[in-house]
């Protein structure tokens, strides 16, 4: 039976445990106190990432749980998972809600609590892909930033005692909008840091995430239909189990207005043909490499009569927004590498002009109020991101199989 716990520990993180079972471990009395006996929101915890934190979290034993996300079948299974786990704690409180964190029935539902102690946003499009058009852009905008703030200015009301909100390496100089959301993300998080105490975290690819590439291996093996992936693409890798404990270990230990990221070395990047390569050749495949999707996706009915030669069709990116690499911090940042054996700390970010952060979503509202363009937004972001550099081709990953 395939595990894929052990494929992505052997073949794609190559770390036989978590890389941060050392700080966990070290840090064990204070994660205990911060977290035991609290009650937790975490939105959009249904996802990859959002569900690996609950489950970095219930450990500790907190008093309530409280889940909201958009996805009602995965809402379902978090909770069929969480009761089916051995030694898993679920407190009493405990609610998954199937509701739109920027909806009337959610703040609703917040006052009603009173707030909580521990709040966790993992509601994000956190795909380079969502950047087709203006609608996709808008609806990317929307999610990440501007509902983000509607959060905020209901958490003013009823301060809790942490706040974390995902971010993402490519927040590093940003290249694409998605990047480039989760930046603005980052800065208007820290200018609620004179109300609330506010964390994020900058990380790598989680390895085989919900609408991830590698997961599109998977289901692309179980339909007998061919690979596809860029060969010039190199990204660093967590494993699930990972990423839930990096954003942990940041919302708890984390002071205010810190980044955490992982001590990640450049010869831990990965590409995806890679990771495609090593999925066949487990699962008993030899690679043969086409010319063409539509040669690959032709040479694939060969795989129905039981052939063990499976076509792929890999290529050099030329789609826009995709960075050929990946990084943690900028040159004008700060970080301490020092204070936790496995990750490092961005330090010192001040807090943000918010004469400058109101102006800009100013800007984006006027412009999603009227007609306008993806260029048109490139242009307000590049004026409040300055280092903004947006790699145009003309051509989005949903051209590709």
């Amino acid at each position: 039976m395939f595990n894929l716990d052990n494929f992505i520990s052997t073949y794609v993180t190559k770390r036989p445990t978590s890389m941060f079972i050392e700080d966990i471990e070290a840090n064990r009395d204070t994660l205990t106190s911060k977290i035991q006996g609290k009650s937790v929101l975490v939105i959009g915890g249904a996802g990859s990432i959002g569900s690996s934190f609950i489950k970095a979290l219930l450990p500790f034993k907190p008093r309530t749980l409280v889940v909201v996300d958009i996805n009602e079948n995965a809402l379902a299974e978090l909770t069929r998972d969480l009761r089916s786990t051995k030694g898993m704690y679920v407190p009493d409180d405990y609610l998954p809600y199937p509701m739109d964190f920027a909806s009337e029935v959610f703040e609703k539902m917040f006052r009603n609590r009173q707030g909580f102690d521990i709040v966790g946003n993992f509601s994000a499009h956190k795909h380079v892909r969502s950047e087709k058009d203006i609608y996709s852009v808008e609806a990317l905008i929307q999610n990440n930033v501007l509902h983000a703030k509607k959060l905020l200015d209901l958490l003013k009301e009823f301060p809790p005692e942490e706040y974390f909100c995902v971010s993402t390496d490519k927040a590093a100089n940003p290249v694409n909008i998605m990047g480039a959301s989760k930046r603005i993300m980052e800065d208007l998080i820290f200018s609620y840091s004179d109300r609330f105490p506010v964390k994020t975290a900058r990380f790598a690819n989680v390895a085989f995430s919900n609408g991830s590439l590698p997961a599109g291996f998977l289901s692309r093996i179980q339909k007998s239909q061919p690979l596809s992936a860029p060969s010039d693409v190199r990204r660093y890798f967590v494993s699930p189990e990972e990423s839930g404990q990096i954003c942990m270990l940041s919302c708890m230990l984390g002071a205010n207005r810190e980044i955490f990221f992982p001590k990640l070395e450049e010869a831990q990047m990965m590409t995806f043909d890679a990771i495609a390569r090593e999925l066949l050749q487990y699962h008993g495949y030899e690679v043969l490499e086409c010319n063409s999707d539509q040669e690959a996706i032709d040479k694939a009915e060969d795989l129905k009569n039981g052939s063990k030669q499976y076509p792929v069709h890999f290529f050099v990116s030329d789609t826009s927004g995709e960075k050929p690499f990946e990084e943690f911090v900028t040159d004008t940042e700060s970080s301490d590498m020092t204070r936790f054996s496995s990750l490092g700390v961005i330090t010192g970010k001040p807090i943000p002009d918010k004469e400058s952060l109101v102006s800009l979503l100013d800007n984006l509202n006027n412009a999603f109020e009227k007609e306008t363009s993806k260029e048109k937004i490139v242009s307000i972001i590049k004026d409040y991101l300055p280092n903004f550099d947006h790699i145009e081709t003309g051509k989005s990953l949903d051209s590709k199989m």
